[in-house]
C-alpha cells in the first residue's frame, strides 16, 4: 500500500479509502490510485483486512440451475465484483426448492462463514421460502421481473418483452405467438406478462402461449413444430434465444423461411445469437450487471449505511436478420 500511495502521490489513508470503496474520494484521485494499483499489481491482504474488520471476507452465493443463461452470467458478475472488493465467494447449490432444502443451504452459509448472501434462484418457490427466513447476515436476491427493491436486483423484463412484441407489430404482423418459459420461473411469468400486455393494449388477439418444460433449444424446436402446423403464424416471440434457435430449425425442416414467412425474436442475447442462421433479433439483458449491483448492495448493507431501491436494469432490442415485414 505504501508503494501505491507513493506512485499515486496520495496518502496511505487515501489508498485505503479507494480500496474500501469509500465515497469521500474525488474521481480524479480515485482514477490515479486505481492506475497505480494496476501498475504495481497490488492485491489487498484479505487475511489482515478480515482481522481488522472482524469479517470473514467471504460472500455466500446460493444458486439453483446455474446452467441457465441468466443466473450463470450473474454469478460471473458477482465473482468479479467480490474480487474487486477483496472478497471471495462461497457457492452452495440447491438440489430442490422446498423449504427444508433452502433453509438447510442458508444454514451452511452461516454468519461464521460469510458476511452476506446473494441468492441466484429466480423461481417463485425459492422467493417464497426466503421471505419467511430470518438471517444474521444481509441477503440480496436476483428476482427476475420483480419491482425495484432494496433487497432484490432485477431487469425490467416485462418492458423488454413489450419492446420485442412492439417491434414485430410495427413490421405489420397482426399478432405475435409466444414460446413461453417453463413454469415456476419468474422470468417465464415476466416475459409472458410483457407479451400479453403489449398485444392487449394494442387491441390484438392474444394467442395461447406454447408451453415448454425447460429452457433448452430442444424445447424450442418442439414448440416450433407445433407452430409450423398453424398457417396463421407469421411472428413469434421466444422467451429465450435457445427457444428461437430450436424454432428456426423446426421451421426450416417444414420449408418455412425465416424471416420471409415467419419472423422470430429471442430474448437474452446469448453470445452465439449473432451467428444463428439467420442472425437473431433479440433483447439484450445485462446479467453481469445483476451481479455487480447485488455485491454493491450487500456491501452497503454490511456497512450499516442507508440502502436505496436498486433500480431496474433496462433491456434493449438488437435488430438482426430473423425479423422482417409481415408476408403479403
Amino acid at each position: 500500500m505504501v508503494d501505491v500511495a507513493k506512485l499515486a502521490g496520495v496518502s496511505q489513508q487515501t489508498v485505503s479509502r479507494v480500496v474500501n470503496r469509500a465515497d469521500n474520494v474525488s474521481p480524479e484521485i480515485r482514477e490515479r490510485v486505481q492506475q497505480a494499483i494496476e501498475q504495481l499489481q497490488y492485491r489487498r491482504n484479505t487475511a489482515a483486512a478480515a482481522l481488522a474488520s472482524n469479517r470473514t471476507m467471504n460472500l455466500g452465493v446460493l444458486s439453483y440451475a446455474l446452467s441457465v443463461h441468466g443466473p450463470s452470467l450473474a454469478l460471473v458478475g458477482i465473482s468479479e465484483q467480490a474480487r474487486r472488493n477483496g472478497y471471495s465467494t462461497r457457492l452452495v447449490t440447491l438440489a430442490a426448492l422446498d423449504h427444508a432444502t433452502v433453509r438447510a443451504a442458508l444454514g451452511e452459509l452461516s454468519a461464521d462463514e460469510v458476511d452476506g448472501i446473494i441468492v441466484l434462484a429466480p423461481l417463485t418457490a425459492a422467493m417464497e421460502v426466503l421471505r419467511g427466513v430470518d438471517s444474521d447476515v444481509p441477503i440480496v436476491a436476483f428476482e427476475q421481473g420483480s419491482a425495484p427493491s432494496a433487497t432484490s436486483v432485477s431487469i425490467d423484463e416485462v418492458h423488454g418483452s413489450r419492446v420485442a412484441v412492439r417491434h414485430l407489430l410495427d413490421l405489420g404482423h397482426e399478432t405475435v405467438w409466444h414460446i413461453s418459459g417453463p413454469p415456476g420461473w419468474m422470468a417465464s411469468d415476466a416475459r409472458q406478462l410483457g407479451w400479453r400486455t403489449e398485444l392487449s393494449e394494442s387491441g390484438r388477439i392474444v394467442p395461447p402461449p406454447v408451453a415448454t418444460a425447460d429452457w433448452s433449444a430442444r424445447a424450442g424446436y418442439e414448440a416450433g413444430l407445433r407452430l409450423a402446423d398453424n398457417p396463421n403464424v407469421t411472428a413469434v416471440f421466444a422467451a429465450n434465444d435457445p427457444f428461437a434457435l430450436g424454432a428456426i430449425k423446426a421451421f426450416d425442416e417444414r420449408g418455412i423461411a425465416v424471416p420471409n414467412r415467419v419472423s422470430i425474436v429471442g430474448f437474452d442475447n446469448v453470445a452465439e445469437a449473432r451467428y444463428y442462421n439467420p442472425s437473431l433479433t433479440t433483447v439484450v439483458l445485462d446479467f453481469e450487471e445483476i451481479g455487480y449491483r447485488a455485491v454493491d448492495q450487500i456491501l452497503t448493507m454490511m456497512r450499516g449505511e442507508e440502502t436505496q431501491l436498486i433500480p431496474w436494469i433496462e433491456p434493449h432490442l438488437i435488430v438482426r436478420d430473423s425479423t422482417g415485414s409481415a408476408p403479403r
